[in-house]
């Protein structure tokens, strides 16, 4: 140990060489991690300059790509959702080939072939009757299991922090491994989940009429009509129909409360789908049980900036450094 700490100390080209000549294999892990460090501050001894530079550069990129994608945000939505999706889809992807995630990448295979299946119907025309509620109980099963896969896993963190995982018998970079492994499944899940949603929510109303994005709906809604999901809100005994609790917003249209809680939560949507009047969300979920569905969300929200943006954002500062000549 006495070796690696002359090393630490040592400066210069020598210093440098001392580093290099070090048998890592007799050292204990502590000692090579030691030794690594030593290595990365010999490498990085007088290139403050340098790095104050690919700082500047980092925090110069991230406010212009924040302002960018604020503007294309704000001026077309659509094509900015549709690009950023894919990006949440794809670029995991990557990842889970290169680092050889298997169990990632067969859940992702999975979750992939029955959301495509049902973005399929979502987006039919005519539209199958039965279709809206298929896609939001699906979307809505999604996000329920990852909103009890993430809060399992952060409690794995906590405990693991708190050291109660030695209660079990559990050593604690197992423990955080798990915990950080279900908090991953939880978001990213909950995050596309949520796109997917919004997207075949836009689809399905505008297929039914209720609903145009932009402009004015194609057709009239009734009192007995759920704008959401296009059939009867009350219904005879003889007639086919859903019967199931209704939810009058504030605006006066009166939907099937699913559909309408599965328009607000899943499809993040967050107007009334014929008026577009401003859903009042706390009114909604007056139950307290109810409200950290509503934070989850925006929390989700918040994340897919992390997820699809980040990685292309430090992609690009990597290619400004290197072509600077900056390492």
């Amino acid at each position: 140990m006495a070796a690696v700490v002359e090393v630490e100390v040592g400066a210069g080209a020598a210093g440098e060489r001392e580093l290099d000549e070090v048998d890592m294999s007799d050292l204990s892990p502590e000692e090579q991690w030691r030794v690594e460090h030593a290595r990365m501050h010999a490498k990085h001894r007088g290139h403050e300059a340098m790095h104050a530079e690919m700082v500047l550069i980092l925090i110069a990129t991230l406010v212009v790509a924040q302002l960018l994608l604020v503007q294309w945000k704000q001026r077309h939505p659509r094509s900015y959702n549709m690009v950023t999706l894919f990006q949440m889809w794809v670029v995991p992807l990557y990842f889970t080939v290169k680092l050889h995630w298997w169990r990632f990448l067969v859940i992702w295979i999975l979750f992939s072939a029955i959301t495509a299946f049902v973005t399929f119907r979502a987006t039919r025309k005519p539209l199958v009757q039965t279709t809206p509620r298929l896609v939001y109980k699906w979307f809505l099963l999604i996000y329920k299991i990852s909103y009890a896969t993430g809060i399992v896993g952060y409690m794995a963190v906590m405990f693991t922090l708190f050291g109660l995982n030695l209660l079990f018998k559990i050593k604690p970079e197992d423990a955080m491994d798990f915990g950080i492994s279900l908090l991953f499944y939880g978001l990213y899940y909950g995050v596309l989940e949520r796109d997917f949603a919004e997207m075949c929510a836009d689809y399905m109303a505008s297929t039914i009429g209720f609903y145009s994005e932009s402009g004015m709906p194609t057709k009239h809604l009734s009192d007995s009509v759920c704008a959401v999901c296009g059939q009867q809100i009350f219904v005879d005994v003889s007639e086919e129909g859903i019967i199931e609790n209704t939810y009058r917003l504030s605006c006066n249209h009166v939907f099937h409360e699913f559909c309408i809680r599965g328009w607000c939560i899943v499809g993040k949507k967050q107007t009334c789908p014929y008026c577009k009047e401003k859903v009042d969300l706390k009114r909604m979920f007056s139950n307290p049980w109810e409200r950290p569905h509503v934070m989850y969300g925006q929390l989700l929200d918040w994340l897919r900036y992390l997820v699809a943006w980040q990685p292309v954002i430090i992609g690009l500062v990597q290619g400004i450094n290197y072509i600077l000549g900056l390492e």
